[in-house]
């Protein structure tokens, strides 16, 4: 819920397929708590986190190039 919150115009559908991809791919693992409503929670794995500082890069750049316009 509170990742869905913070991405916003993500549809719980394709928020949802994006993360059993990544569990998939080994980048986090989920956690499923027998609660009532259902809680989910994801980690990220070392792989995972080996991609922070590409990602950091990613969105340096981003940023840097949204400033030229």
């Amino acid at each position: 819920g509170e990742l869905k919150k913070s991405l916003d115009g993500v549809s719980q559908k394709v928020l949802t397929s994006q993360l059993r991809q990544m569990e998939g791919s080994g980048l986090l693992t989920r956690k499923v708590y027998a609660e009532v409503p259902p809680r989910v929670e994801y980690t990220l794995t070392e792989l995972g986190y080996s991609l922070q500082p590409v990602l950091e890069a990613m969105r340096d750049w981003g940023e840097a190039y949204k400033k030229r316009f």
